[in-house]
């Protein structure tokens, strides 16, 4: 009986970890046949060696995916350098930030001027704004900025302002009953929050923490008139009215058109044929094209409202 020779497992070496480069070694690296040289310095660091020069990369995983992040051209950037560089990135990954994610953010902040005070990034919004706000919207909204939030926290780096200290200033617009408003600044603010965000300049959004925290908006229902009693005394209260020359005529006009309030405010002289007692309503820049009997004493062609309204539109 012989013995069975037992068989032979090849075992891998044992990686060890790279090396750190030394500067003479990095000094003599060389690209051949134009192909890059990855010359491993540890911890994900290395030095890609290009005809055209010598660049550090940092090789590392975010998400669950790998990316690779530039730190510098050699010489320029030293090899102390560079693993300086990595271990500061090292603890922006350690925290849950993307080092390359951060840097992009950062570079962005430099482009845009660097201010971040809150009024700087609330104003720096509303420029961007002037082509899609009407110019009743961005009035309403520079003057939501300009007096009811800059006063109070324009001054304040953006990323400092806390939810209470937002709530503090809307709490103020609350106390004078104004909870429509209080909504509507807490939205304009909520808005240069996210952008301040977005351009890298704030971290987090403090209005909208305040869900919940303000008094919500009671709206009270105003129901159709019905008793020919009550209608007529509204005719009475309509037909006593003192006021602009416009609104009278607007308020005589709408009992007998029964249009929309807001139709009536966007009426154009253009659109109205006193000869023919006919408003046409809606032009070409407006959704909808109706046609309503005009009577001639309705009030329009006063020759007051006209004067009051200017050649455009009647506007009450």
């Amino acid at each position: 009986m012989t013995d069975t020779p037992t068989p032979k497992h090849h075992i891998p070496p044992r990686r060890t970890a790279a090396q750190p480069l030394t500067d003479l070694a990095i000094r003599s690296a060389k690209a051949r046949d134009g192909r890059v040289l990855k010359l491993a310095d540890g911890g994900g660091l290395s030095l890609w060696v290009l005809p055209a020069g010598k660049y550090w990369r940092w090789k590392y995983r975010f998400a669950g995916k790998e990316r690779l992040l530039a730190l510098g051209v050699y010489p320029q950037v030293t090899a102390r350098d560079a693993r300086r560089l990595r271990d500061a990135a090292k603890r922006q990954l350690q925290d849950g930030v993307d080092p390359g994610t951060a840097r992009r953010a950062a570079r962005a902040q430099r482009r845009l001027g660097g201010d971040e005070s809150f009024a700087g990034i609330a104003r720096e919004w509303l420029a961007l704004q002037q082509k899609s706000f009407s110019t009743a919207t961005l009035e309403k909204a520079t003057w939501m900025f300009e007096q009811l939030l800059f006063p109070f926290v324009g001054t304040r780096p953006i990323k400092e302002v806390t939810a209470p200290e937002l709530l503090a200033v809307i709490r103020r617009i609350e106390a004078r009953g104004a909870h429509e408003t209080a909504h509507r600044v807490k939205a304009r603010a909520g808005q240069v929050f996210r952008y301040a965000i977005a351009t890298g300049r704030a971290e987090r959004d403090p209005a909208a923490d305040l869900r919940g925290a303000l008094a919500p908006i009671v709206v009270t229902h105003r129901a159709a008139l019905t008793d020919p009693a009550a209608i007529g005394g509204l005719l009475r209260a309509i037909d006593s009215y003192k006021g602009y020359p416009v609104t009278i005529a607007a308020l005589k006009f709408a009992p007998l058109v029964f249009v929309r309030p807001g139709e009536l405010r966007a009426a154009q002289w253009s659109e109205l044929d006193l000869e023919a007692a006919e408003w046409r309503i809606g032009t070409p820049t407006r959704l909808s094209r109706t046609r309503c009997p005009v009577r001639r004493s309705s009030g329009p062609e006063d020759p007051r409202c006209r004067a009051s309204s200017g050649s455009a539109r009647p506007r009450p």
